[in-house]
């Protein structure tokens, strides 16, 4: 058995980070529901506890008694220098957790879990999805089935290189299915960002279900959640796995891999990834053997380009987008910063400001600039992109994107400001 620490949410603005920090010593951490009863723990024999905020009323007593060492204070914020110590010499842990024992025995586990079934798996050509790929292709070959779902909200080119990528990459079956224009009818007149997010996670499970009835023996849908999505959606891990709300902590958003599920979607949910940071996921496609440009693409959201359109989402709007936001990145790129910096895309706002074009008046859109870096993407910083790069980036933009005058840029951090404008 692993070696785990858990760590119990009271409602610390800081509880996400103590998991992760525990992980960087080499010893796998799982933060749980503060409900969790002293016998669960007991079944999951941890090598510690951390109590994170404001125990007091809401913790089982027994807990104690458990002859399990235990580490808190009232904030539920502690220093590395007090963690180390805490796992290496309290908890006596051999700090073994690495990506290499975690590919081994996930693999195996699946293996065994889907047999002889077939599953399906959504790729977008993001890391999350390839590595999802990447590891069930190893346990279970062409039992493997692909589904890359065009939903109008791909960025430039997006769908044909994904094509291109995995099918030079990976020995799977892949199909596209073009959705574009039932995606757009679910988000016409919608402003509201959860909505956006609800709309498009019912919608693309709709069209995973029909997609997967050209396969009879499909039993499992694949999605690439990781850790930060579950707790972001103010989820926490429970005993077993299973997930619970977490009272303590907000929802600041909802994820499409975690929100807005179906209860009956006609298969058992696989989520190979769920566990991890996005670190770990990087290092774990690199030990899979994923291609370094898929391992260190940036992310992108589940959502795609709706909750980097704000407002109500068009398909004038989108375009407008799309070609902003490549822009954007090929001057990241030819700048030789793109491996130097966690995120980089453009946000249409819903905004217009007077300007002037070829000696008239015009009354345009704004485009946003977001540029962050980040460990993992739990907390994150703006980046001063240097003067030229956003000369450039801005000058192209206005003058090759039809509809936008303006271009700022976005300098908050992470908190409070989220990643993603939506």
């Amino acid at each position: 058995m692993q070696e785990t620490i858990l760590v119990l949410d009271f409602g610390s603005p800081s509880v996400q980070l103590v998991p992760r920090r525990i992980r960087e010593c080499g010893v796998y951490s799982q933060l749980v529901h503060n409900t969790i009863s002293a016998e669960e723990i007991r079944q999951q024999q941890p090598k510690g506890i951390v109590l994170c905020g404001d125990t007091a009323g809401r913790i089982d007593p027994e807990i104690f008694n458990l002859d399990i060492p235990v580490l808190g204070n009232g904030s539920g914020t502690f220093e590395m220098e007090t963690i180390q110590n805490f796992v290496k010499n309290v908890c006596g842990c051999q700090c073994t957790w690495t990506m290499k024992n975690y590919a081994a025995a996930a693999i195996e586990r699946f293996r065994n879990e889907i047999g002889n079934d077939q599953v399906i798996c959504g790729l977008s050509g993001g890391v999350d999805s390839s590595v999802v790929a990447a590891i069930l292709s190893k346990a279970i070959g062409r039992q493997l089935k692909c589904i890359l779902v065009d939903s109008g909200l791909m960025r430039q080119g997006e769908i044909e290189n994904v094509v291109k990528a995995f099918q030079g990459h990976f020995d799977l079956e892949l199909q596209v299915v073009n959705a574009a224009d039932g995606f757009l009818e679910r988000l016409a007149g919608v402003e509201e960002p959860q909505e956006k997010r609800r709309r498009i996670g019912h919608y693309f499970i709709d069209v995973f279900v029909e997609a997967a009835k050209q396969f009879p023996n499909v039993r499992h849908l694949a999605q690439g959640t990781i850790y930060p999505d579950i707790i972001e959606s103010g989820m926490t891990l429970h005993q077993g796995g299973e997930k619970h709300s977490a009272d303590s902590s907000a929802t600041i958003k909802l994820h499409h891999n975690v929100g807005g599920l179906p209860e009956k979607l006609g298969f058992n949910l696989v989520e190979p990834l769920r566990e991890l940071f996005k670190d770990e996921v990087r290092k774990l496609g690199l030990e899979l053997g994923l291609p370094e440009d898929f391992v260190w693409r940036h992310p992108f959201p589940g959502p795609g380009l709706a909750v980097r359109c704000l407002g109500e989402v068009t398909r004038e709007k989108l375009d407008r987008l799309r070609a902003a936001d490549a822009i954007v990145l090929e001057e990241i790129h030819q700048a030789g910063l793109y491996r130097q910096v966690s995120q980089v895309f453009a946000v249409l706002l819903p905004v217009k400001s007077v300007g002037v074009t070829d000696g008239s008046r015009t009354y345009d859109d704004a485009v946003a600039i977001r540029c962050v870096a980040t460990d993992d993407f739990m907390t994150a910083d703006w980046v001063a992109l240097p003067d030229d790069v956003l000369r450039k980036m801005s000058s192209r933009i206005i003058k090759e994107v039809p509809g936008v005058n303006r271009v700022v840029y976005d300098i908050s951090s992470k908190p409070p400001a989220t990643i993603e404008w939506e």
